[in-house]
């Protein structure tokens, strides 16, 4: 097939495109560069069934495809609150733009949407049918109300206009290829290790999150890309950790010197979030397989080769 990924060069769009590209599919990567890279796609750059095209979605472009991955948003705070205004254009303009394109090819689409649509959940874990507890106008809300407003434009193009679409709840992910300085917590912890800087933990670091390796979200979009259930379905890792916890097991692997240092909590940073995954067992058989114990040796060798560490 010829696959189309927005925001292909970035962490998880190019582990899917290695995916995509190994079994033999035509595929164009369009990505800006904003958090991607091209370093994340060079083993495909000689390959005439790889494409890259640098595109900001924002603006329409016109292209065949027979399925479309829309993963072309940046998903860490740092980088969706540095300009909050072109995050929430991304996420409204670039999937109106990726949906009239799916109906002009009549391609299959899947919007990589996000748990931050449950906001600082009152339910636990999240199933998909909850509704959110989302702040409209907070720091957070470009990200947030905008992944909740694309996934509204999936679901009225599929009824209105017939679009086929898919959509995916992604929960944390991590692994090879983050970069440094995204400010999610499992690369920020691992740089601070490395760097014998103090690990910064926020609140008494009791809130919890569930870490999915990304070779098994890889799979999860892949299989309901090309199965028949729509969505939205939560993609994640239901193991829940407390973010004190995933800093001992940082410290301890990397540098058991580093000191944890606690700060305040920041705005609307949710408490609990960890998916309930019924739905992707039962429709997608699908549940992820990699440990957090051996993903993290996978993801710290990889910051190892990265990360200059003090002299």
């Amino acid at each position: 097939m010829r696959i189309l990924v927005t925001g292909g060069a970035g962490f998880i769009g190019s582990h899917l495109i290695d995916r995509l590209m190994e079994q033999k599919h035509d595929v164009l990567c369009l990505d800006n560069f904003y958090t991607g890279h091209k370093h994340n796609l060079l083993r495909w750059f000689d390959n005439p069934f790889f494409e890259l095209i640098r595109h900001d979605i924002t603006e329409p472009i016109r292209l065949e495809a027979d399925q479309i991955y829309h993963l072309a948003c940046p998903a860490s705070p740092v980088h969706y609150q540095f300009n909050p205004v072109k995050t929430i254009k991304t996420n409204v303009m670039g999937t109106l733009n990726m949906l009239g394109l799916a109906k002009r090819v009549n391609a299959r689409i899947l919007l990589a949407s996000t748990s931050e649509v449950y906001g600082d959940p009152s339910v636990h874990p999240q199933p998909e049918e909850y509704r959110g507890n989302v702040n409209p106008i907070g720091i957070r809300s470009c990200y947030d109300e905008g992944k909740r407003v694309a996934e509204t434009l999936c679901f009225d193009y599929h009824r209105q206009n017939g679009v086929d679409i898919r959509v995916a709840r992604i929960f944390n992910t991590y692994g090879p290829r983050m970069l440094e300085n995204d400010g999610r917590v499992v690369s920020n912890f691992i740089v601070q290790a490395l760097k014998g800087t103090p690990l910064t933990v926020y609140g008494d670091g009791s809130q919890t999150r569930s870490f999915c390796y990304v070779s098994d979200l890889v799979e999860g979009l892949i299989r309901l890309m090309n199965g028949d259930m729509i969505g939205p379905v939560n993609l994640g890792n239901p193991g829940e950790y407390t973010i004190l916890e995933l800093a001992q097991k940082i410290q301890k692997r990397v540098n058991p010197k580093a000191e944890i240092q606690f700060k305040p909590l920041p705005q609307d940073d949710p408490k609990q979030r960890q998916p309930d995954i019924t739905r992707a067992k039962t429709y997608l058989d699908w549940e992820p397989t990699i440990p957090l114990d051996e993903g993290l040796k996978f993801t710290i060798e990889d910051f190892q080769k990265r990360v200059v560490r003090p002299s």
